[in-house]
């Protein structure tokens, strides 16, 4: 599993915007964003194959734009985005491949194995020779896309901030390991996290029930081999803006064409059913897509549709941070916010598959599972906008889930 957490600062910032490794124009934008990247490999309980488990993980909440006191600051305030892609497997190796962002990331496989380590944030969590013996098999490709996503992450997100991720590189005695890359305290972000795991082991039953709850059926102990691909991305913004959702959804909208016409329609309306707090009866966010179990037509045509809404997370987000890095806010704004924050929180504790597997899972790094938390958040006591306001539009949308192109 991979981690990408951004929460802005409310601090000065220079007013400049920084460029990006992705070549975007320089806007400015206040942004709250999630964006995730999973993968799990997993045997059911006594089985005795030895899964993995790969993800990558982005989140950001955060504050940008002016003040009340005319302060600019850059960062995250008032959109918020989630994505994640997902591979599994049972009784069989593999591990998520991330497509390349932008035209000028240079594809994974193009490199060999021992050079492109050398671009990662850290060694690999499989020792590189492991990596060279294999480079054809999927295990390996997928591994080095992720490790390959969490490098072009960081890179591109200390262009904006200006700071340095801290690299914590862990292992877990019951198998496997991973990468936590961290930045906290930026001039752009209040909290960035990138983490990478690629770990092994049998799953626990508590684990299997939160596989088996959308209906997959494994078969751990009689050999069979199992694999499928599933992920998604939703942007989950503190205040409506028509233009940002319409270019959001229409980036994956071009991504899912390129495989067929029914994907965006069938996973936009799924990502809508999947983030949704039951107990509030409202979306997290505008939605996006998402999708579980795919494996089919076949695993190499499937791999490349995650691979093609892969690359399209960045450019799908990006535009929207530049456009608004410089807003003014008001402390009304900063407090709706948090209230949105606390919402974000409540899906992600209480629903979020990925979290509830991760927490569920022997030997899980639970620092590694909850850096996407928020540094701060808010829950106020029967908390409900006044009638015509902007947060009662927000409420509205995420009540009453819209088509955005």
């Amino acid at each position: 599993m991979a981690t990408i957490v951004l929460y802005s600062m409310n601090r000065t910032a220079q007013t400049t915007a920084r460029q990006c490794l992705i070549q975007f124009s320089k806007r400015a934008s206040i942004v709250d964003s999630h964006l995730s990247f999973f993968r799990r490999l997993t045997s059911l309980p006594g089985a005795r194959c030895v899964p993995k488990a790969t993800g990558v993980r982005l989140m950001s909440h955060g504050t940008a734009g002016k003040s009340a006191t005319g302060r600019t600051r850059r960062g995250a305030l008032l959109v918020a985005g989630a994505a994640a892609a997902v591979a599994g497997f049972v009784a069989s190796g593999s591990h998520f491949q991330r497509a390349e962002m932008a035209t000028m990331i240079p594809k994974t496989e193009e490199k060999e194995i021992a050079e492109k380590c050398k671009t990662f944030m850290a060694p690999p969590c499989t020792d590189v020779k492991v990596l060279q013996q294999r480079k054809e098999e999927m295990c390996t490709r997928m591994e080095m896309l992720i490790m390959d996503t969490q490098a072009e992450f960081c890179r591109a997100l200390e262009e904006v901030d200006g700071g340095k991720f801290k690299v914590d590189k862990w292992e877990r005695k019951e198998g496997g390991g991973g990468i936590s890359c961290v930045l906290q305290d930026g001039k752009v972000f209040e909290k960035a996290g990138v983490n990478v795991s690629v770990v092994f082991g049998n799953l626990t039953e508590e684990a299997a029930k939160q596989m088996r709850s959308r209906g997959k059926v494994l078969k751990g102990k009689d050999g069979t081999k199992q694999w499928w691909f599933g992920g998604g991305t939703d942007l989950t913004p503190t205040y409506v803006n028509k233009e940002d959702g319409a270019h959001f959804h229409n980036s994956l909208k071009e991504a899912c064409d390129k495989h067929h016409p029914q994907y965006y329609p069938d996973f936009k309306k799924w990502c809508d059913h999947y983030f949704y707090i039951r107990h509030r009866g409202e979306t997290r966010g505008i939605g996006g897509i998402f999708f579980d179990d795919l494996d089919s037509p076949s695993q190499e045509e499937a791999f490349s549709f995650v691979r093609s809404c892969a690359q399209t997370v960045v450019p799908c987000y990006l535009p929207i941070v530049y456009k608004h890095l410089n807003d003014p806010f008001s402390p009304e704004e900063k407090d709706w916010q948090q209230v949105r924050r606390g919402r974000y929180v409540e899906f992600n504790l209480v629903y979020d598959r990925g979290v509830k597997f991760g927490l569920a899972t022997p030997g899980s790094r639970i620092e590694s599972i909850l850096m996407s938390l928020p540094l701060t958040a808010k829950w106020e006591y029967m908390h409900e906008p006044p009638k015509g306001s902007q947060e009662a539009d927000m409420l509205e949308v995420l009540r009453n889930p819209k088509e955005w192109i």
